[in-house]
């Protein structure tokens, strides 16, 4: 009989980055706030994991991140307002970011990297397994990647991180994992991890994306973690640890994603995501589409 493992209740989400790579749009405002077609990108992220049954949200913010706090909190002027006009639409709108999820807030002083991120929410969190959702990754909600990595989880114990494969002269933009098969077929089990290698020292070409279900042992190691690539506190190097002794908190699996993936960390990505989502939405896809043809049949 499969062995039961604790519920997973608590999603925590890093969002203190500087968004350089949107410079100057995100000079005054959160890159987590550019929009992707009508919502705020970090709306999708929360929006995956109330869809997962993570209904508790810590956001681990920094400087000038208020808006996000403002975005998931209530504008009684606004739905007073939208009130008086009858506008009863845009009222379910505006209502629906603040009635989604219990947020929490914690502010990382220190940019000290993803791994120290995620130590930052060690009070909230407790002794429980939790997830980490990176914000410029968006994935599908037809494609529910987060919600197998915790019923993995609940089966297996440890922690789960989610792979993709990429190609072979990618695997140096991420974090990289060895892995061995298992019994189920997008489930393997890591053995060793290394953050962004050269194409030549990559143990596979199994990319780790960013969606995490930790053992909350991970914060014993983290505290004791040395900065590595980059002069930052890694969590890949946490994970590597965990994956080298499961005795300290369980193995480390991996959920091989072979869905739709939207990276809104790269400019040309961000674009190509908000095209993707516009053509697929029943209210503007089909005047967007027919226009879209008729500028590329132009433009070629």
């Amino acid at each position: 009989m499969t062995e039961s493992h604790p519920k997973i209740t608590k999603a925590v989400i890093p969002a203190a980055g500087l968004g350089t790579r949107f410079l100057p749009a995100t000079k005054a405002t959160p890159k987590e706030m550019l929009p992707v077609v009508d919502k705020p990108a970090i709306q999708y992220v929360v929006e995956e994991a109330v869809a997962a049954g993570l209904n508790d949200v810590l956001m681990v913010t920094g400087r000038n991140k208020r808006p996000l706090e403002d975005h998931f909190d209530r504008n009684y002027e606004l739905e007073s307002a939208l009130e008086k006009k009858g506008d009863e639409s845009r009222l379910a709108r505006v209502r629906e970011s603040s009635d989604l999820a219990t947020m929490h807030y914690v502010r990382q002083g220190d940019p000290r990297g993803l791994g120290h991120a995620v130590l930052c929410a060690a009070p909230h969190v407790g002794r429980e397994p939790f997830a980490v959702l990176l914000g410029d990754d968006l994935i599908d909600p037809r494609d529910p990647l987060l919600s197998r990595m915790v019923d993995v989880q609940e089966q297996r114990g440890g922690s789960v991180i989610a792979l993709m494969e990429v190609a072979p002269e990618q695997i140096h933009l991420y974090g990289c994992a060895a892995v061995e098969a298992t019994g189920d077929g997008d489930v393997v089990k890591v053995t060793d991890l290394v953050e962004k290698p050269e194409t030549a020292d990559a143990p596979s070409n199994y990319a780790i994306i960013g969606r995490y279900v930790l053992d909350p042992h991970i914060f014993d190691v983290l505290r004791t973690t040395e900065p590595g690539r980059g002069g930052e506190i890694q969590l890949t190097d946490a994970l590597q640890q965990l994956a080298a002794d499961e005795k300290v908190a369980g193995p480390v699996h991996g959920v091989v994603f072979q869905g739709r993936r939207y990276d809104t960390g790269d400019r040309g990505d961000y674009l190509r995501a908000i095209v993707r989502l516009a053509c697929e939405r029943e209210d503007l896809g089909p005047d967007f589409k027919a226009w879209l043809r008729s500028y590329v049949t132009e433009e070629m």
